[in-house]
Order: structure tokens, then C-alpha cells, then sequence
């Protein structure tokens, strides 16, 4: 018999959020700086050596790698002969340890979370509740698998119930090719197959956390038919050419991921879960000695990228720009952009169309300006701001036609646009602009000062002010309408 103290569990998760918000899982970071040093198209070689660029400046300034800082989620194995001490349940204790991590002032963590996820949508502030998946063991101790899951790659979760005989792999494979880039690749896909359909979603999800061994696996040849399937879904889905960031490539997935359990005669339940670029997990197990610390990874597993700019790449001044300098960009060009961008996302494009809606004018205008979808992290010391990387375009397309309308020029975010936003965005001869996902410390060096502009009980989607310089960025979709999410997985993809 063991008692574990409920502080102590509170002060582990705490700890490991913390941990898993600045260091990449180093089984991810090596198969993705291999990735990156074989990787032939050189959009996606750019991107993937932004994102271990980015890492490496997190790991080392102890800052968020993505400003998605997740939504948590905990796999919590109890053993039978253990005791929590203390008045607060198991999931209050993880939730005060979330509170804590989250508001951390060394180290402040993005509130993501919203309460009352039906109509009001409210910030909780400090991330919580925690999704937390309780299971009674064998044993005296408490084993606590701990995520932080960002909202573009959990936006991408897909769940079928197939009939009996029909083929897993061509839905997985199938089901990647629609996804698009909004998950953020090059990541790990994971399938749950079996069991009733919630069981099929926890499956999927808790294999994302194992580690990553498809070299190993390749390597020494497949043991089973599970290992022949994981092999044929890693090859099918590189095949697809989706490649880093949805831009064409090699490399789509590092690793895929099955886990099975016995379903129903007459039932096949399959569920896809992909793991984004910001590959945050970790286990400890606590046993009553006092809370778990993990120790930090050695440094010399990031590799070191070369960060100068190219010379050669054309820098724009956002405060000049107009729509005739934009006609000379090409899907697929780099671009560095230098000025003053405004942000904006969900809530509040949501918010300037109720303005608009009662006929109210802006409290700012979008005429000839740019805006940056991101919900940054807050900035700590002399930060300007904290890491800042784009969010998934998409979400904004219903939109895009609102806020051409008022003279916007152009848009940075990340993945690619519907075909009628596409259309939209050529027709009002503006462009779409994306940043590397994953790349958020990166991008936010690039971040020189930061203002409030409006809507500030908005949190994190407020719309602030950016004075940027030299922020990288490729052209998606170009004044003609040719989007860079179709040539380059076109161009790379191999086979049927």
C-alpha cells in the first residue's frame, strides 16, 4: 500500500506541462531532423529546418514551441493498492496542477480552453478542466501520461465505422489525403481500431504517445501483421506527397501508430488521430516519494539550423504594399516581410462582423492592411511578444470575402484555403500568405513591438498591432489564384 499526496500530484503535472511546453519529444525530433536532412523539395526542407530552428531556440530560452500551448490530456493509471491523500479528487488535483502550469509568470502558458463550448464560448483563463481518462491497476502506484494537444491537429481527428471487410488502410490513407495541412505535418498518424467507437478514439489517442520506432521497425523488417500494416500506412501515406506543412514533400508522417481491442461481430469502428509538429507528451509515475521532475534533455539533440536569410529573397514593406506590387508574387515564394500587421482570428472576425451587421463602423480599418491569424502567447521579460505562430487559415474562410471587402491586401496563416476562398482572394487581387506551423519562437523574434488595437476581453484573439521585421513567410496563394497546397503535393506525390 502506498499513499500518494494529492499536493504531490498537483505539483508533477505542473511540472510536466511545463516541460512538454518547451522541449519536443526527442524520440520526434530525431526522426524529423533525419527527415529534414534527406528532404528533397525545398519548400518543405525550409519549413521543416524553421520548426527545428524554432525548437531549438524554445528548448534553450525556455519558451513555449508552438503558441498553441494545447488542450491537456491525461492518461491516468491508478493502481489497486494505492491511496490519494487529501479532500480533492484525482481529476481536482490535475486541474490546480493545469491552473498552476498555465499561469506560471517564468513561463506564462496560452489559455486555449472555453467553458459553456455551445453558446458563449468563454475563456476559462487558465486552460482547465484537463480531459482526464482514469484506469484502475495492478500495483501501488500512479502512472500519469500527460499531453498538451494543439487545436489544429485535434481539429483533424476522424472516426468511420467501417463494415467488417473493409480495408483499414485504404480509409486511413484516404481519410490523410483530405485532411489538408491545418494538422500541421510532418507528424505521426495514429489509428484505433476496434472496441465501440469511444473506445476507438481512446485507442487512437493514447498510441500518439508511444514512442516512435518506424525506423527501427524498417529497419529490422515487420513481426506481425499490425507491423505489416503500420509499414504499408507509413509508405501509402509519404506517397500521398502532402509533405511538411501541406507544401510538397517526402516526409508527411514520421511514424504511424495501431492499436486494436475486440469489437462486435458486425462492427469495424477505425478512428484517425494526427500528431502535429508540436509533439508535447511525457509519462512519470509517482509512488509516494514526492513529486516527479523530469530531467532536461541534452541540448545536443537539436540540431543547429543555419538561421541567416537568404540574400536573395525579396523583403516587402507591408505599409507600402499594394495590390500592384503583390501581382509579381508566385505561389511558392519566400518572402520577408517587413511593418506593421494587425492580427485577428476566430472570435474576432466573429466580432467585426457583428459590428458590421448592426452598421457600426470598425474602432480600426483594414484598408490596405495585413492581417496575421494568431493567438500569441503572452511575452515575458523583454519579449515583444511571446511565440506567435499562425493558426489554421480555413477556419477564416467563411470570412474572407467580409474582409476583403473592407480593403484588406492580404493574410497570413497556416495550411491551405476551400477552392471558393481561393477564387475570392484572386478576384479582389489580394493574396494569402502563409508562416511555418510549429515555428512560433522563430516567428516571434521576428515580432519588434506589440500593441492592443480592440476587442481586449478577447484574451489571446484579441487584435493587436505588430511591428514586424524580416518575418518569414511563403506565398500560398498568389494574385492569379495558383495555391502552392495544390502544385506542390501534385508535384511530389508518387503512385495511383
Amino acid at each position: 500500500m502506498s499513499i500518494i499526496k494529492g499536493e504531490d500530484i498537483t505539483e508533477t503535472i505542473r511540472a510536466v506541462l511545463q516541460y512538454i511546453a518547451v522541449y519536443h519529444a526527442p524520440d520526434y525530433l530525431g526522426r524529423l531532423a533525419e527527415a529534414y536532412r534527406r528532404e528533397q523539395s525545398p519548400a518543405a526542407r525550409d519549413a521543416m529546418g524553421q520548426i527545428l530552428q524554432s525548437a531549438r531556440m524554445a528548448a534553450i530560452g525556455h519558451r513555449p514551441v508552438c503558441q498553441d500551448t494545447g488542450m491537456v490530456t491525461v492518461f491516468a493509471r491508478l493502481g489497486q493498492m494505492a491511496t490519494i491523500s487529501g479532500s480533492r479528487t484525482l481529476e481536482e488535483c490535475i486541474n490546480d496542477g493545469v491552473r498552476l502550469a498555465y499561469l506560471d509568470a517564468g513561463n506564462p502558458l496560452r489559455a486555449s480552453i472555453v467553458a459553456d463550448p455551445i453558446f458563449a464560448r468563454r475563456n476559462t483563463r487558465d486552460n482547465t478542466p484537463a480531459v482526464t481518462h482514469v484506469q484502475s491497476v495492478a500495483g501501488a502506484g500512479l502512472e500519469l501520461m500527460v499531453a498538451a494537444k494543439g487545436g489544429g491537429s485535434e481539429n483533424k481527428a476522424r472516426y468511420a465505422m467501417l463494415t467488417p471487410a473493409a480495408p483499414v488502410a485504404d480509409w486511413v490513407v484516404d481519410t490523410v489525403a483530405g485532411l489538408g495541412a491545418g494538422w500541421c505535418p510532418p507528424g505521426v498518424i495514429s489509428v484505433g481500431v476496434g472496441g465501440s467507437a469511444e473506445m476507438a478514439m481512446l485507442l487512437a489517442k493514447r498510441a500518439l504517445m508511444d514512442e516512435i520506432d518506424m525506423h527501427h521497425l524498417l529497419d529490422r523488417g515487420p513481426q506481425s501483421p499490425e507491423e505489416d500494416l503500420r509499414i504499408e500506412l507509413y509508405q501509402r501515406i509519404n506517397d500521398l506527397g502532402i509533405g511538411a506543412q501541406g507544401l510538397g514533400g517526402q516526409t508527411t508522417v514520421v511514424d504511424v501508430k495501431v492499436s486494436s481491442y475486440p469489437t462486435h461481430a458486425a462492427s469495424k469502428p477505425v478512428a484517425l488521430m494526427p500528431q502535429c509538429a508540436a509533439n508535447r507528451h511525457a509519462k512519470v509515475t509517482l509512488t509516494g516519494a514526492g513529486p516527479v521532475y523530469l530531467d532536461p534533455p541534452d541540448l545536443d539533440l537539436w540540431p543547429v539550423i543555419d538561421a541567416a536569410p537568404d540574400a536573395a529573397l525579396r523583403r516587402v514593406d507591408v505599409d507600402t504594399l499594394t495590390r500592384a506590387d503583390m501581382t509579381g508574387w508566385r505561389a511558392g515564394e519566400t518572402l520577408l516581410l517587413s511593418g506593421r500587421i494587425l492580427t485577428g482570428r476566430d472570435a474576432a472576425h466573429r466580432r467585426i462582423a457583428e459590428i458590421l451587421a448592426r452598421g457600426e463602423p470598425l474602432p480600426f480599418s483594414l484598408q490596405g492592411r495585413v492581417i496575421y491569424y494568431v493567438g500569441p502567447v503572452d511575452p515575458v521579460g523583454d519579449e515583444a511578444v511571446g511565440p506567435a505562430g499562425p493558426t489554421t487559415a480555413s477556419r477564416m474562410d467563411g470570412y474572407t470575402q467580409m474582409m476583403l471587402d473592407q480593403g484588406l491586401l492580404s493574410m497570413i496563416g497556416k495550411a491551405e484555403r476551400g477552392p471558393g476562398t481561393v477564387d475570392r482572394i484572386a478576384a479582389a487581387g489580394a493574396t494569402y500568405l502563409i508562416a511555418v506551423g510549429g515555428a512560433a519562437v522563430l516567428v516571434s523574434r521576428a515580432i519588434q513591438s506589440a500593441r492592443m488595437v480592440a476587442f481586449e476581453d478577447l484574451g489571446m484573439e484579441a487584435v493587436r498591432e505588430f511591428h514586424i521585421r524580416d518575418m518569414p513567410v511563403t506565398v500560398a496563394v498568389d494574385g492569379a489564384g495558383q495555391s502552392i497546397h495544390r502544385l506542390g503535393p501534385a508535384r511530389w506525390r508518387r503512385g495511383p
